[in-house]
């Protein structure tokens, strides 16, 4: 048996893509854990606590595509718990506290320190996928949201 390949002049070959500008990544994550637009640095990322704005106000560098999801808590809790457990630790072996002298501490430590690093974290996370290019901050890309599912009177049966 032989299998012969034969090239066609009519075969659609996708054209390279433009190279994109490169973009900085820890100015970008800076940019983003300070609250600041990572293409123009004025604007400001986030609407509430949390909640990303959709677009910069300045520029209009679009933010709402992010896709951080749960990454930051991620990170939040693996900084929180790298700085409290030892502390924790170094505290009960030289002064052996009584349990409500812990539980007074070290709960509201953990939150304060908590909710003074999600925002950070989460911004940082936006400003490096914006740095890469990644989900929706790549023009050239198609869109990765998965179609919407049907609402049940458009199913067909």
């Amino acid at each position: 048996m032989t299998v012969r390949y034969e090239t066609h002049e009519k075969l659609n070959v996708p054209e390279q893509a433009a190279e994109k500008p490169r973009r900085k990544v820890l100015p970008a994550m800076l940019r983003g854990a300070f609250n600041k637009c990572m293409n123009c640095g004025n604007g400001r990322i986030f609407d509430g606590f949390l909640t990303t704005s959709h677009a910069c106000p300045n520029c209009g560098e679009e933010f709402h595509h992010h896709r951080a999801d749960d990454a930051p808590p991620y990170f939040t809790i693996t900084i929180v718990g790298h700085i409290v457990i030892p502390a924790l630790l170094v505290v009960e072996v030289l002064w052996h506290p009584a349990l409500w002298i812990h539980m007074s501490l070290w709960v509201p430590l953990t939150l304060v320190l908590s909710f003074a690093l999600m925002r950070p974290i989460k911004g940082a996370l936006v400003g490096l996928q914006w740095a890469l290019y990644m989900h929706g901050f790549d023009p050239d890309a198609e869109e990765d949201l998965p179609p919407p599912v049907p609402v049940p009177s458009e199913r067909i049966s």
